[in-house]
C-alpha cells in the first residue's frame, strides 16, 4: 500500500482535496486527516464525510509525561499548605503533618498521572509513530508533527495497490498543499508519500 501525505493551511483547502479525492473514486476509508483544533475537525469531518485520523499510542512516553506532570501537580497543590502551616506560628507543630501530605499528594499525583498519561497517550497521540508505519522517514515525519501542531491540516490518502499515488499527490498539489519547508517557514505547494507494509 502506498500512502501520500499533505499539509494545507486552511480546514477548506483540505475539504476541497479530500472531496476531489472521493470524486476521483478514492474510498471513504482509505482517506483520513488530522488538526490541532479539536472543534475545526469536527467541523471538517462533519463537511466531508471523512474520519479523522488518529494517533498511534505513545507507548511508555505518555505514561512517563503523565507521571511527571501528576508529581508536580501534587506538589503544588499540597505545597502552599505546609509552607503556611510553617509561617504560622501557632500552627508549626502541625507542619509535620504538611510534609506528610505532600509525600501523600505526590505519590498520588504519580499514580493518577501515570494512569491518565497511559490512558490518553501524549497530545492527540504519537503522529510521528503514525506517520513511520506508512513509509515516510523519521526527519519527514517531524516535520508533519511540527506543521500540524502549528496549525496546519494533515490530510492522509492510502492508495491500495499503489498505481494511483500520483494521481492523489496532483488532486493534493491543486487544492493548495504546503511544502513540509514552507508549513515550518512559510510558502507554497507539495506533499510527501511513502509506502508501508499493510498488516491487516
Amino acid at each position: 500500500m502506498e500512502t501520500v501525505v499533505a499539509l494545507f493551511p486552511e480546514p477548506r483547502q483540505a475539504q476541497a482535496a479530500l472531496q476531489h479525492l472521493q470524486a476521483r473514486g478514492f474510498e471513504r476509508e482509505h482517506l483520513g486527516f488530522s488538526l490541532s483544533d479539536v472543534v475545526a475537525e469536527e467541523e471538517l469531518a462533519q463537511a466531508s464525510g471523512i474520519s479523522p485520523e488518529a494517533g498511534l499510542p505513545s507507548g511508555s512516553a505518555g505514561v512517563i509525561r503523565g507521571a511527571i506532570l501528576g508529581v508536580l501537580a501534587g506538589l503544588a497543590l499540597t505545597f502552599p499548605v505546609w509552607l503556611l502551616l510553617l509561617l504560622i506560628p501557632e500552627t508549626r507543630v502541625y507542619a509535620h503533618g504538611g510534609v506528610m501530605a505532600m509525600w501523600f499528594g505526590a505519590v498520588t499525583g504519580l499514580m493518577l498521572g501515570g494512569m491518565f498519561g497511559a490512558l490518553s497517550g501524549s497530545d492527540h497521540g504519537d503522529y510521528v509513530k503514525l506517520l513511520r508505519s506508512m513509509g515516510i522517514p523519521a526527519a519527514q515525519a517531524e516535520k508533519f508533527y511540527d506543521g500540524l501542531k502549528n496549525g496546519y491540516v494533515m490530510v492522509i490518502a492510502r492508495d491500495q495497490d499503489g498505481r494511483r499515488a500520483d494521481e492523489a499527490l496532483t488532486i493534493m498539489r491543486r487544492n493548495g498543499a504546503v511544502r513540509l519547508e514552507d508549513a515550518l517557514g512559510g510558502g507554497r505547494l507539495q506533499s510527501e508519500r511513502g509506502t508501508y507494509a499493510d498488516v491487516n
